[in-house]
């Protein structure tokens, strides 16, 4: 049996074209929707991130405005500029690319963005909505999973769902969002023990430890959708997954590429948070 692979770019282009219509409606009612991204320092994947970003704001008619500040500023310079733009109406959403150089702390810096233009769902106060079942806005990578696992024509409620990894921006608001969708989930993490039998148990499988290939298709549950948030470069500078595709596509019903997969669609979700961050600032 082999895999079908979803197509994060196929989705993300039917995420998009339908934003389309919602900026132009905005745009009728007078407003232009703006993302403001910002980025410090030099961080070459920092770079791709943001031209991407800007890239697909160009594709859905959103206004974006980039600052690219020098990797010596301040934390104090970087707070003024977000202060200055949490005045500004005409900008909808701020995004700060991270990582951020170490004289910043990314703690202060998340706190400072007026929570109804944190596109990235990063803000405690955004954070703590999800958890309570209530989001503005979803964070993008684990919203951009979940547009990807309907896809499939799967349901997730009362699916056995294994989130590997806990991060913040990922793992943790993941879990989250396949409960609010009547899943059955489990968090893993370095620390888990038997990680290959737990792993085993997943129906649903969102792989995103930053471990290149490191879930072998023999620690898939046969039939299981696997969807892998991971991005590695291994030594041969090819970029891979957390998950070995080869192997996970003899087992897995669904399976996501790297690249291809959840990339293009936290792009998408990015774009659709700004836009709902129009539409909630101008009362809609």
């Amino acid at each position: 049996m082999a895999a079908t692979v979803i197509s994060g770019k196929d989705l993300a282009k039917k995420v998009k074209d339908n934003l389309k219509n919602d900026v132009e409606a905005l745009k009728a009612k007078g407003i232009e929707t703006c993302l403001v991204v910002i980025i410090v320092g030099d961080d070459p994947a920092s770079r791709v991130y943001v031209n991407n970003k800007k890239k697909a704001c160009e594709e859905v008619g959103i206004k974006s405005i980039e600052y690219a500040l020098g990797a010596d500023t301040s934390e104090q310079e970087l707070l003024t500029l977000i202060d200055k733009l949490n005045k500004d109406n005409s900008v909808n959403g701020i995004l700060v690319q991270l990582p951020l150089p170490k004289q910043i702390s990314e703690d202060k810096v998340i706190m400072a963005i007026n929570p109804q233009k944190d596109v990235d769902a990063f803000h405690p106060i955004n954070v703590g909505k999800i958890m309570t079942g209530n989001p503005d806005f979803m964070p993008c990578t684990p919203a951009g999973v979940i547009k990807l696992i309907e896809e499939t024509g799967i349901d997730i409620a009362g699916k056995e769902c294994v989130v590997v990894g806990r991060s913040n921006i990922v793992g943790k608001p993941q879990a989250m969002l396949l409960l609010a969708k009547n899943g059955t989930v489990t968090i893993c993490h370095s620390r888990t023990k038997d990680l290959e039998d737990v792993i085993r148990r997943a129906d649903i499988l969102v792989a995103a430890v930053g471990r290149p290939e490191m879930i072998k298709g023999s620690a898939i549950k046969p039939g299981a959708v696997v969807i892998d948030v991971g991005t590695n470069r291994t030594e041969s500078k090819k970029l891979v997954g957390d998950v070995e595709f080869s192997s996970a596509c003899e087992v897995a019903s669904y399976i996501t590429p790297v690249p291809g997969g959840v990339g293009p669609m936290t792009i998408a979700m990015l774009m659709e948070n700004t836009v709902k961050a129009a539409k909630i600032q101008a009362g809609l």
